[in-house]
């Protein structure tokens, strides 16, 4: 069974509603999961993920890309699943990570102000409305998009197993653990990683992932497919559909920590051998940054430990005090 509702998730000033769609599929009592996509408007891989899932689910298949591994449509659902493909309308009509000032000056980023405020900010408003819907679930899955020079991984919250589990089930290679509270660096409270959908949700109790695909602004089918068994995975894994995830034999890392940071603005060559996934150790390097100028180079970029490369900058102008390489410490958990 499948139902495709329009709702109002918050106004603008000229009364203008902002509208999104939310999907249900699914039969019985059993589990609930809730899935959503491009809360940041230029992560747009999730939005088709959920596309095509839709097609599997409902036998809407117009090409063999709407099978599933095993050759066949999905049965409905023993459980309910539901789906948001386009969380926040207004930045995904801007193909924008956040809301300009006269939006949302106070709330930017829908993704720091969960559980939301039905009587607060824009933002905190149509996180309130989607918290309506996602806060009964057993399991929640925010599909994100990350740049093409981040290695596609999976973000829990270090130190819950359940959401642990839930990660392996999508089964990407990558899992990192984020800290919170007290083992959480100061980066946590600066960036108010407390406002995220996955971490709002854990601390209710929710299961809840982070799966960051690859190459925003474009539809990867690559990061795509990822996602798509990644949801069959977590599906299985729940109980809604029938069977066993795949057997997960990744890593699992500690998530920002080692991000080694421009000393300098200028232009940063990354070494030929630089590559995402690549084990290293501290000191490491992985190319210079120089003036553009006047030629001298201005840093040596190494690795401040040792762990797995999760990010490479690629664009090549760089300012002083932006990340450069992201380096994730293996976890033996």
């Amino acid at each position: 069974m499948h139902t495709a509702t329009r709702v109002t998730l918050a106004r603008l000033p000229s009364g203008v509603p902002i509208e999104t769609t939310i999907h249900r599929y699914g039969i019985g009592d059993g589990p609930t999961c809730y899935v959503q996509a491009a809360q940041h408007g230029r992560e747009i891989n999730g939005t088709d993920c959920c596309r095509r899932l839709h097609e599997r689910l409902t036998g809407d298949a117009t090409s063999s890309a709407a099978t599933d591994s095993d050759g066949s449509l999905a049965a409905d659902l023993d459980g309910t699943l539901i789906v948001v493909p386009v969380a926040d309308p207004l930045t995904f009509d801007r193909v924008s990570y956040t809301t300009p000032e006269p939006i949302d000056s106070a709330a930017p980023n829908m993704n720091r102000c969960w559980p939301g405020d039905s009587e607060g900010t824009i933002h905190e408003r149509m996180a309130a409305r989607l918290w309506a819907e996602a806060s009964d679930a057993d399991a929640i899955v925010d599909l994100h998009t990350g740049s093409p020079e981040m290695q596609t991984h999976t973000v829990y919250l270090r130190g819950d197993d359940a959401s642990r589990k839930l990660a392996e089930a999508f089964g990407t290679d990558l899992l990192l653990a984020e800290a919170a509270g007290d083992d959480a660096d100061t980066e946590w409270d600066e960036r108010n990683f407390g406002g995220k959908l996955r971490v709002a949700a854990t601390r209710e109790g929710i299961p809840s992932i982070t799966p960051e695909l690859g190459s925003n602004k474009q539809l990867d089918d690559e990061a795509i497919q990822a996602g798509l068994d990644g949801l069959f995975g977590v599906l299985r894994h729940l109980g809604l559909l029938a069977g066993d995830p795949g057997p997960w034999d990744g890593v699992r890392a500690r998530n920002h920590l080692g991000r080694v940071r421009a000393a300098d603005s200028g232009l940063f060559v990354p070494d030929a051998e630089a590559e995402l996934g690549a084990d290293v150790d501290a000191s490491e390097t992985f190319g210079t940054v120089y003036d553009p100028a006047t030629y001298e180079p201005l840093q040596t970029v190494t690795a401040d430990r040792a762990g797995v490369v999760y990010s490479i900058a690629r664009e090549a102008t760089v300012t002083a005090g932006q990340t450069l390489v992201g380096v994730a410490e293996r976890l033996d958990e």
